[in-house]
């Protein structure tokens, strides 16, 4: 039964929105498959939604395929037009991944924020792009623009640039940062991004096993792996972490589902099953951000005059 939304200036209700895209479902009815969820999800009182990763389509990056580019869009496009005008109906905010087409032979892997005006307020292109068996992602993706300015800072090159690097973006109330899937297995990703100012870290993922391949025991692991390394970003920086993730069988993958968000703490506070559709309707508590940190002042307490070789690929 859906929970009332509180009411609390410092609670936000996220809706995660974790469903199948199968590889024979037309992106338009994936779309509206989701669009209706997120329907449902405003209903239940949630004020941002939250997709998984390249949402309308299957993961088509098990494979190379030039064909695949043919699913990518430009933004503003069709897709992201349609979720501006649910976004300004609905009076809600949506984070949404989509596969932009940003010129010709430059393509990312993004996703664009929507205010509940219905406008897009700000656009993540993802950092870290893997090159694995069955996640070709590097054949398909561009990775983002690294050097956006800090919050309030005009960047050197113009606005043409504000869309770059690590973001976060002003919600009515709370910032969020963005990141996407292979970027959550990297600290420095979601420490760049907490040092902005998010109070919220979102992933939207594609993440499984290949079911064929796979030891009977691998799925639990890497499940395991997957929250514990997302729940240490949540306590090292003291913020709220949401992830996304779809389900079902595509190709050789079986995707696991359970996105979950954590608190400032850690504590996973509300996760959803391996393998339904539904939707991951959350209260978080932005007051907890102040208590968690005080307790655990790791921001304080940070030597940044030590960490110069952070940016070698090895210390040899």
């Amino acid at each position: 039964m859906p929970q009332k939304a509180k009411t609390s200036s410092n609670t936000i209700r996220l809706g995660l929105i974790q469903h199948a895209s199968p590889p024979d479902v037309p992106a338009a009815k994936n779309l509206k498959k989701a669009m209706d969820m997120m329907r449902d999800a405003a209903s239940q009182g949630c004020t941002l939604l939250l997709t998984q990763e390249l949402f309308t389509a299957h993961y088509f990056c098990q494979v190379e395929d030039a064909a695949m580019f043919a699913l990518a869009q430009t933004i503003p496009g069709p897709t992201s037009e349609k979720l501006c005008a649910l976004a300004k109906k609905l009076k809600v905010e949506i984070a949404a991944s989509l596969f932009e087409k940003r010129t010709q032979g430059v393509f990312h892997n993004t996703t664009i924020v929507i205010n509940a005006k219905g406008v897009i307020i700000g656009k993540y292109r993802k950092m870290h792009i893997p090159d694995d068996p069955r996640f070709y992602e590097k054949f398909y993706f561009t990775p983002g623009d690294a050097g956006a300015p800090a919050p309030g800072r005009p960047h050197p090159r113009g606005n043409a640039e504000a869309h770059a690097g690590w973001q976060v973006h002003q919600l009515a109330n709370a910032k969020m940062g963005t990141l996407i899937c292979w970027d959550q297995w990297y600290p420095e990703a979601a420490r760049l991004t907490a040092l902005r100012g998010a109070q919220i870290l979102t992933y939207p993922t594609a993440i499984g096993y290949a079911h064929h391949i796979e030891p009977a025991d691998e799925p639990a692991r890497q499940a395991e792996s997957w929250q514990t390394m997302m729940r240490s970003h949540a306590i090292a920086n003291g913020v709220f972490v949401a992830t996304i993730n779809r389900i079902g069988v595509e190709g050789e993958l079986t995707f696991w589902g359970q996105s979950f968000v954590a608190d400032p703490g850690g504590r996973v506070i509300a996760q959803a099953s391996p393998d339904q559709e539904e939707i991951l309707a959350v209260d978080c508590d932005l007051s907890l951000i102040d208590k968690l940190r005080v307790n655990w002042p790791f921001l304080r307490d940070r030597r940044i005059d030590a960490y110069g070789d952070l940016t070698k690929r090895f210390i040899d």
